[in-house]
């Protein structure tokens, strides 16, 4: 039983969502964080919804409306997400109320739209979809683990259509907590700069990505997800690597492009360098974070970047490194770690 993916809708920093291009008009960030780029959410959601709905919900519902409407279905049998922080800014408003107020007299809206599944549960509410609904919140692997749970669900012939997502926002209260932390730079930089400088610490980002699964075959389909594994807290992400490859009867000199979580934090981007002077040193080698900044579920941006990159069968100026071969591009490996405790890694082929 092999997965496919139909669909994919992407809101990030970048001009990727419906839009024509790939990936040729780059947006510039000088700073320490990326946003994302919002589109018209009256076009998917009621504008008497929209101003009760925090910035994650309403990324969240676009994305997964226009995935489906790219895919040409109305219901999905499933709805899984995967998100690191969820609501964080419902969930900030809800805390600094009860600080505020005494806990006394506080609005509900906010602790409702807290919780981490608010986004699959607004999904299914507004199609009305009655399937499986479920939300992983793996640290660092929750979109990994949302992938995994939809594989076992066509596998197992529960549904043929899965409607999968990664979302993750910032909001000020977190990014301080998070650059306090050492995870993000104190100092501004150009994202675009942001691989070659090389320092302490990387750039915030956020988004939303979703993808239409199915075991259905079809020539409008994007690529398929031929496999997905996590590692946790490895000592040893070479052996780990080949031991995937070979899982699925695969070696390194097999892979035409490897998507790595490259992001500019010199304790981050080591394991990558290695890996590309041993076990990839013939295959290209493309970054993406650049372009979305560092967040938990990023790799779901890869995602939405390899399947179109399989589809098209080119590899945007803007992420490959000068050393890209130029063979067909019928396998892609995303490797992402963060923290360089939770790893992931994805094969994605051509159809």
């Amino acid at each position: 039983m092999k997965t496919y993916i139909r669909s994919a809708a992407c809101i990030s920093p970048q001009k990727t969502f419906r839009s024509e291009v790939f990936l040729d008009n780059i947006v510039e960030y000088n700073g320490t964080r990326l946003r994302t780029i919002e589109p018209d959410y009256k076009e998917f959601i009621d504008p008497k919804l929209i101003r009760r709905m925090s910035h994650i919900i309403k990324m969240g519902v676009a994305t997964a409306k226009d995935c489906l409407n790219q895919a040409g279905i109305e219901m999905p049998e499933a709805i899984i997400t995967g998100t690191a922080f969820g609501c964080m800014e419902d969930t900030v408003t809800f805390l600094t109320r009860m600080v505020e107020q005494n806990e006394e007299l506080l609005p509900p809206t906010a602790f409702i739209q807290s919780t981490h599944n608010t986004v699959a549960a607004q999904v299914a509410l507004m199609l009305k979809c009655h399937g499986y609904n479920n939300t992983f919140v793996h640290k660092g692997i929750s979109f990994e683990s949302a992938l995994i749970d939809a594989n076992m669900l066509l596998r197992e012939q529960e549904a043929h259509n899965i409607l999968v997502g990664g979302t993750e926002e910032m909001v000020d209260t977190s990014f301080k907590v998070l650059t306090r932390l050492g995870l993000y730079r104190r100092q501004p930089t150009s994202n675009l700069h942001l691989l070659s400088s090389e320092a302490k610490g990387t750039m915030g980002g956020e988004g939303a990505a979703f993808f239409l699964l199915s075991d259905k075959a079809s020539d409008d389909n994007l690529a398929e997800l031929s496999s997905v594994k996590t590692l946790y807290n490895t000592s040893d992400v070479e052996a780990g690597i080949t031991k995937f490859l070979a899982e699925n009867e695969l070696k390194a000199e097999d892979i035409d492009l490897v998507i790595t979580g490259k992001n500019g934090d010199v304790r981050n981007d080591a394991i990558y360098k290695q890996l590309a002077s041993s076990i990839f040193q013939n295959a290209g080698i493309a970054n993406y974070k650049h372009l979305c900044g560092e967040y938990a579920t990023s790799s779901s941006f890869a995602l939405w970047l390899a399947a179109n990159v399989v589809k098209k069968g080119i590899i945007p100026q803007t992420v490959a490194e000068p050393r890209v071969n130029s063979r067909p591009l019928k396998k892609v490996l995303i490797y992402n770690h963060y923290l360089y405790k939770y790893h992931s890694l994805m094969i994605v082929s051509a159809t």
